[in-house]
């Protein structure tokens, strides 16, 4: 049995090998001088010292962990404070912790689906997404990206009795392109379904206080199911769902990633509740970031570099081929900038990617250095080729 198990271990990571998909983590250090341009940091609130301080100072409070889940004993009041602003950031009437986005995800969708729930996801979804619906045995079917068109379509086919959920992501994390949330709701609505959103990428960026594509923009009784994150342009970690009592109460009782996982540590909950208060008082981070898309995209154009159509942070430069993205990648790096290479199965076969991610933390000097970098690239590739260089 243990030569079965060996020989499945090598066979799979060979496999992975040989078709470029094989994936290392990169160890970062403090002051390592590497100029980040993969994160989602989106409003450079990750490293601002103020979090760190408020981390500490809950932490000194309340202890370092958690200690026993939230229905348990862990349930602090610096865990009921951030639900409470989270819920009204959004718009809702309340809000619901978890430990990670992933699991938020998970935990909904087995909560609000069983066998006979109809799902109904675009293409691109975010895999906690496509798992969650899957744990849940729901019968799902997946919608071609943004096309609401076939979304009606496969709305109209199906069965009127019944349960009916649509999700979708707010922002699409490999593609940075925005969900129209009015027209999923609409057509939501008109089938008697329920709208699920995951605005990740949205939290803290979009919205006229920061509140996400969705937020108040789109109420409970357009987009009944909310989630968000908070390790991106919060800076600090966790997720939350936001939604009616009731919703929230089913999942107290139901979910089980948030009913059997120990309690988000005090400190991180603090340091939350700090960036959400920077993100009320300084909006001028959001402004800067909006000033560096621009100026990235405008100047990327200028270079004759293929992006992606994004107006926010995440601007993916589509360079189609895995081992292409790798050099690219790599050469980058040579000049001490780190983004992501996107490969298959991320995206699909043909679309690998750098994911180029932009921060308010960003300086006009780094935008001028990764803008040189990727114009090095396209010489370097020039010269390999035996192309002029631009």
């Amino acid at each position: 049995m243990q030569n079965a198990w060996s020989s499945y271990l090598a066979e799979r990571a060979a496999t992975q090998r040989h078709s470029g998909r094989w994936r290392r983590r990169r160890t970062r250090c403090a002051g390592d001088g590497l100029c980040d341009f993969a994160g989602n940091d989106y409003l450079g609130l990750a490293r601002d010292p103020r979090l760190a301080e408020a981390q500490a100072q809950g932490a000194r409070r309340f202890g370092a962990g958690g200690r026993a889940s939230h229905l348990v004993s862990g349930h602090l009041a610096v865990h009921e404070a951030l639900e409470q602003q989270l819920a009204a950031l959004t718009g809702r009437p309340a809000a619901l912790l978890f430990s990670t986005g992933y699991m938020a995800n998970l935990g909904t969708l087995q909560a609000l689906c069983d066998p006979d729930t109809r799902v109904f996801q675009d293409r691109l979804n975010h895999a906690s997404l496509i798992d969650g619906a899957r744990l849940a045995g729901a019968r799902s079917r997946r919608f071609h990206h943004g096309d609401l068109g076939d979304l009606e379509r496969l709305l109209a086919r199906a069965p009127g009795d019944g349960r009916t959920l649509v999700v979708s992501d707010g922002v699409f994390s490999m593609d940075g392109d925005v969900a129209d949330i009015a027209g999923l709701a609409a057509t939501s609505a008109r089938h008697g379904a329920w709208l699920m959103v995951d605005d990740a990428h949205g939290l803290g960026v979009l919205g006229e206080a920061g509140d996400g594509c969705v937020g108040r923009a789109h109420g409970i009784e357009r987009v009944p199911v909310l989630v968000g994150t908070l390790g991106k342009a919060l800076g600090s970690a966790g997720a939350f769902v936001a939604g009616s009592k009731s919703l929230i109460e089913h999942l107290i009782q139901f979910a089980r990633p948030y009913v059997y996982t120990t309690a988000q540590p005090p400190g991180v909950a603090a340091a939350t509740l700090k960036a959400l208060a920077l993100l009320e008082a300084e909006p001028d981070r959001r402004t800067r970031l909006a000033t560096l898309i621009a100026r990235f995209r405008r100047e990327a154009r200028t270079l004759g570099l293929p992006l992606a159509a994004s107006s926010t942070p995440i601007q993916p430069l589509v360079l189609g081929d895995s081992q292409r993205v790798m050099h690219w990648a790599a050469w980058l790096a040579e000049r001490g900038i780190t983004v992501g290479a996107i490969r298959e199965p991320t995206v699909p076969r043909g679309q690998a990617r750098l994911r180029i991610t932009l921060s308010a933390a960003h300086t006009d000097a780094d935008l001028e250095a990764l803008l040189e970098a990727l114009a090095d690239c396209r010489a370097r590739e020039a010269l390999a080729s035996g192309e002029a260089s631009p």
